[in-house]
Parts: C-alpha cells; sequence; structure tokens
C-alpha cells in the first residue's frame, strides 16, 4: 500500500510507503471520479521508439536514454500535452529540466517550428506542452539523463522498470498510459553479502535444508559462482564446503544426527561472513515454518515480476510460504482495470516450485481500510474496493463467502489510512489481523516500533477489547522486490510463524497453513525470526481458556544476545524475565483470569527484533 494519490490516476504510481503523506479524506470519490472520466480516443495513442541507451543496467547505477514518442492517428490538441514519465521506485532521477549538470536532466525536441513548454508538478513526470496542435504521425524525441550525471536508476533488481508515456490528446486534462512502453531491466550489483537461512527446527534422522545465497549491497541476488566453507557441528551432518553455482543461490540438504541447539556459519577465505538462526532438533519437534502473507510486486506499486519476487522468497529469504497480494485499484495500472495483470500473478503462483506460493490481492479501501485476501484453494476473482457490489467490508465478505480464502486488515493503527473496526470480522474469513510491517507495529500505544500516525480507538488492542477473537500475522507490506526482507530498507518488517506437525522439508501444503490461520496457532515478528512457544494451562497460542488461573509455559529461540519476554494482559504489560543470551524458557502461574480477558506474549530481543503470540481468549 502507498499513502499518496496516484500520479497518473487509473494508470499511475506513487511514492514509497515511508516517504509517502497520509492521503486527503476524499481519495475514494477522486479515484472514482478519475475511474468514470471518459477518456477521448486520441488519449494515450501513439508509438514509443528507444533510439539509444541500455536495455540493462546495474542496480544503483547509472544511464541515459534517447527515444521517441510518435503521435497518434487522431493527433494531439494544442491544448494537450504528452507527459513523459521515470519509474517511480526505488531511487531513478527525476526528469528535470533545470539543471543540465544533475541527474535526471531531460531534452525534448518536436517538429520544426514547434515549441515545447516543459514543467514537472509531480516528482517523477514531466509534462510537454506543444505551442500548437500535434499531426498524426509527428515526432518528438526525448533525452532523458542528457547531463554529465545521466540518470540514477533503481537501487533494487527489478526486471518491471520501464519508461513510460501518457497523453491527454484532446486537451480536456485526462490522460491515459501509452500501451506500449520502453522495457528496462535492472539487474543486482556485485555481492556484498550473504544470506544463510536455516530451519528454525529439525529431528534426528529427518531430512532438512537450509539456503545460501549471495546479495548486493540492496539485499538484491547477486551472481556466483562462490566456493563457501560451512561451519558448524558434524552432528548437523552438513557438508564442509559448497560451490554456490552462477546463480548465487543454494539448497543444502542434510539430516541432524544427535538432539541439540546448533548455529551454521557460512566461511569465505578462512572469514565467517554469515551465520543462521539457531537450529532447534528434538525428537517430535513441531516445524515452524516462515510466512510472508502481504507482498506487492511491479504489477501495483512494487517492484519486480511476481515470478521473480516469489523466486526472491524462496532463494534469497528462505520463505516457505509468500503471498502476492498487489492492489485492486492502485498503481501504474489497476489491476481491476487490466485482467491479464492479476492473471500474470495466477500463472506465476502456479508455476512456483520448492515454495508454497499463494495468490490474492489487497482490496485498497481508503474509507474502511486496507485488507489483504489470501486464497488457499483455487485463486478467486479479484475484487475491487471501487465496484459497488464489494465496496464494503462485509459485502467483500459476502462475495467470498464459501471460498478458501481468508482476508487480513493491515497498518490499522495508522500509516496510509487507519481500520474502521465498527465492522465485526467474519470470523471464518478473517480471523487473523497483520500486527506488524514495513510501517511499523499496531498493537497499541506503547508498542516497539509504532506505526507512523498512529490514532487512538484503531489498534489490535481496541479490536481485542470490542470482544474480536484475532490471531495475529506479520507481513512485509514489502514494495521493494524483497519479502520477508523488508526490513533490510525499512529496518522493520513482518513475518508470520505457524507452527504445523508434518514434514521438516520441503514446502508445506495450502491445506497445512489454512488450517493453522484458522486455529490461530501463528505469531508475528517484525521480519526477526524468533521462535516463539507458548503454552496457557496447556492451551497452544490463540486457542480458548476458561476463567481461573492457569500455568504459562514461553519458550523463545532467537540469534540474539539476549531477550525480554512480558505478558501482555488486557493491554497491561508485566514483565516475565529476561535472558542474557537467545534462549529464554519462562514458567509462572497466572490466577485470577476472568471471562472475557485477552492476553498474550510479547518478546523483544537485543537486536530490535520482537515477536507477539497470538492471543489466548478468557471465555
Amino acid at each position: 500500500m502507498t499513502a499518496a494519490l496516484p500520479l497518473l490516476l487509473a494508470c499511475a504510481s506513487a511514492p514509497p510507503p515511508q516517504d509517502a503523506e497520509a492521503p486527503p479524506r476524499d481519495l475514494h470519490d477522486t479515484l472514482l471520479a478519475d475511474l468514470a472520466a471518459p477518456r477521448h480516443p486520441s488519449d494515450g495513442a501513439g508509438r514509443l521508439r528507444l533510439i539509444s541507451g541500455p536495455e540493462e543496467v546495474v542496480a544503483g547505477g547509472r544511464g541515459a536514454w534517447v527515444f521517441t514518442v510518435e503521435i497518434g492517428a487522431l493527433g494531439v490538441a494544442k491544448d494537450g500535452f504528452i507527459a513523459f514519465q521515470a519509474p517511480p521506485f526505488w531511487g531513478w532521477s527525476p526528469p528535470q529540466v533545470t539543471a543540465p549538470d544533475a541527474p535526471g536532466y531531460t531534452t525534448v525536441t518536436g517538429p520544426e517550428g514547434v515549441e515545447l513548454r516543459l514543467s514537472h508538478p509531480e516528482p517523477t513526470l514531466l509534462f510537454i506542452h506543444p505551442s500548437r496542435a500535434l499531426r498524426a504521425g509527428e515526432l518528438l524525441r526525448v533525452h532523458y539523463g542528457a547531463g554529465s550525471a545521466q540518470a540514477q536508476v533503481d537501487r533494487y533488481a527489478d526486471e518491471t522498470d520501464a519508461l513510460r508515456v501518457a497523453i491527454d490528446g484532446d486537451g480536456d486534462g485526462v490522460r491515459r498510459l501509452l500501451d506500449e512502453e520502453l522495457p528496462l531491466r535492472v539487474v543486482g550489483g556485485d555481492p556484498a553479502g550473504m544470506r544463510v537461512v536455516t530451519p528454525s527446527t529439525a529431528r534426528p534422522g529427518e531430512a532438512a535444508s537450509l539456503r545460501l545465497a549471495l546479495v548486493d549491497v540492496s539485499g538484491n541476488p547477486a551472481r556466483g559462482p562462490l566456493l563457501v566453507g560451512l561451519r558448524a557441528d558434524p552432528a548437523l551432518g552438513l557438508p564442509t564446503t559448497v560451490t554456490l553455482p552462477e546463480s548465487g543461490a543454494l539448497r543444502v540438504p542434510f539430516t541432524p544426527r544427535a538432539e541439540g541447539v546448533y548455529a551454521v556459519q557460512a566461511v569465505v577465505e578462512g572469514r565467517a561472513v554469515a551465520t543462521g538462526e539457531p537450529i532447534v532438533v528434538r525428537p517430535g519437534a513441531p516445524r515452524l515454518v516462515w510466512a510472508d502473507l502481504q507482498v506487492h510486486t511491479g504489477l501495483s506499486d512494487g517492484t519486480g515480476d511476481p515470478a521473480a519476487v516469489i523466486r526472491y522468497a524462496r532463494d534469497v529469504a528462505g520463505l516457505d510460504v509468500v503471498a502476492i497480494t498487489d492492489h485492486d485499484h492502485w498503481g501504474l495500472r489497476a489491476l481491476d482495470q487490466h485482467p491479464a495483470l492479476y492473471q500474470r500473478v495466477l500463472d506465476a503462483v502456479a508455476a512456483a516450485e520448492g515454495v508454497l506460493a499463494l495468490a490474492g490481492f489487497e482490496w485498497t479501501s481508503w474509507r474502511y481500510g486496507h485488507r489483504h485476501v489470501v486464497f488457499f484453494g483455487a485463486p478467486g476473482a479479484l475484487r475491487s474496493c471501487l465496484d459497488p457490489r464489494t465496496d464494503t467490508p462485509t459485502e467483500l465478505w459476502a462475495s467470498l463467502s464459501g471460498e478458501r480464502a481468508i482476508t487480513v486488515p493491515h497498518h490499522t493503527a495508522g500509516g496510509p489510512v487507519v481500520t474502521d473496526w465498527s465492522f465485526t470480522p467474519d470470523p471464518r474469513l478473517e480471523p487473523s489481523v497483520e500486527l506488524v510491517s514495513v510501517h511499523g507495529s499496531s498493537e497499541g500505544p506503547d508498542t516497539p516500533g509504532r506505526i507512523q500516525g498512529y490514532t487512538p480507538g484503531h489498534s489490535v488492542l481496541d479490536a481485542l477489547a470490542k470482544g474480536y477473537r484475532l490471531g495475529f500475522l506479520g507481513g512485509s507490506d514489502g514494495h521493494d522486490g524483497h519479502p520477508g526482507l523488508a526490513q533490510l530498507a525499512a529496518g522493520q518488517g513482518g513475518l508470520t510463524g505457524i507452527w504445523l506437525d508434518g514434514a521438516i522439508d520441503g514446502p508445506p501444503t495450502a491445506d497445512e497453513v489454512y488450517a493453522a490461520i484458522l486455529e490461530r496457532r501463528t505469531f508475528a515478528t517484525n521480519g526477526a525470526r524468533i521462535a516463539l512457544r507458548v503454552a496457557l494451562g496447556g492451551a497452544g497460542m490463540g486457542q480458548v481458556v476458561p476463567p481461573g488461573d492457569h500455568d504459562l509455559a514461553v519458550r523463545v529461540v532467537s540469534g540474539a544476545a539476549g531477550v525480554k519476554v512480558e505478558l501482555v494482559r488486557d493491554g497491561v504489560v508485566s514483565p516475565l524475565g529476561e535472558r542474557p543470551e537467545g534462549m529464554a524458557l519462562v514458567e509462572t502461574r497466572l490466577t485470577g483470569l476472568k471471562a472475557g480477558e485477552r492476553l498474550y506474549v510479547r518478546v523483544i530481543d537485543a537486536e530490535g527484533g520482537a515477536a507477539w503470540s497470538s492471543p489466548w481468549f478468557v471465555e
């Protein structure tokens, strides 16, 4: 989700979420008005041709491009205009016409005798106003990055970047993007680091695997080959050396032989360069899988092709589950107006291997709050927040009735828009809430990493106080093509830990994950892989417990140097203990629990990681 009016309404994008301001309150009506605005046949009519410039560029690099805009068959009226848009994410130089030695300097020439007035009223747009009507077939020549500094490009790898042009052909102020665009491929840079992703739990004698991946300075996939040593206890059964292939990513299978808690380090030229999270090996250990259920791609207001984003989730972030949830009506080309784009999501999910990929979308209501929809069976149709049949939460849930799907409210207490909790969540379709993401935590007023623009009355604690039974999820809400690792750029992100009983290795099934979410066997983190397992009177997280006295047991495993464990009981925080190491076992007795109480465990580690168990409901 983003928080600014699209730069090209109905065919636009917006600034990065963390840099954006709150949207105008009438944004829903503005979007409806734009959707209803008539497009003249001359709007968006024309052709683009690349004359010079690289079609592939390294992330964070520079380049210059020359292209022509050929005016369409109906021409452009004297009061019409042409709008050139550089990619709006993440660091592309805005086109500018005032400083020849600065990045993004752009020149435009037109037919002989035509004067062109240039302006850039919005950050990534350059408007071109001709002094007379332009005729069919006439050419404009645009040189983007014409100065000595050229143009800075995206700092994130992205196969979907492109130079785009919109045209208002009849001069009524309404423009439309040309169907044709000039594609640019941004690739990762030189290796600058390595990721070691280990399973959180394993069992002696059962197959498991870890993942190694090279990344550049911005966390993009980097290429090999590279010889890597693995430093670990021999009881894990890992090889001592492996070679990362040209792709820079490798899955390493192993079978642990003995119970214990183990660490794995990657070693290059005798120096440890990365360490994975602790692996708890125990007979009969439950499986902990990691999921990012809210990810955006270049099909709305994010980065990357869906297939590439899914590969990153598997190979670099080492996720077990990933959901692609692009916006229904927000971005350069809105999915609800371009069904072929949503089909690309469905195709990428269907083709995914080695990770459970799920299809979905974000219902981007600026009136009632944003919710992402995730399908666990056959993917359903996209529902639009602008469609009068599905423009309220109640109508959305009614339209999804009978489908294996969930809806998840997110950034409920701030960020771009808050959640309207006057709509009682459908218990089957909305069993959980996203507590934390790249925007911050919506837990309550005293939460670690509190969300920007925190608004009382809309927090997760406020929802629990209304009596809603909601489990906790974390999702990156990532827009940079790095699912599961949004914290690399934003400082915080979101992950969901899910406890399962199946085999340790290989992707979980959609049925397993769906059942666990419905039963609230989930916990949220701000991106840290903190393993959190709790029981209250024998009941696992998210369950209903009777009033009275109950024993509480908390088990925490973190790679950080220390952890603090807290109990949140009807919004009141009580310390349960601190440990100078990353592992903690806390046992205590809670007395006098009363019907209607909601309580959960919160963990904060020494490196700023945080985790929240799904609540217990005393009834």
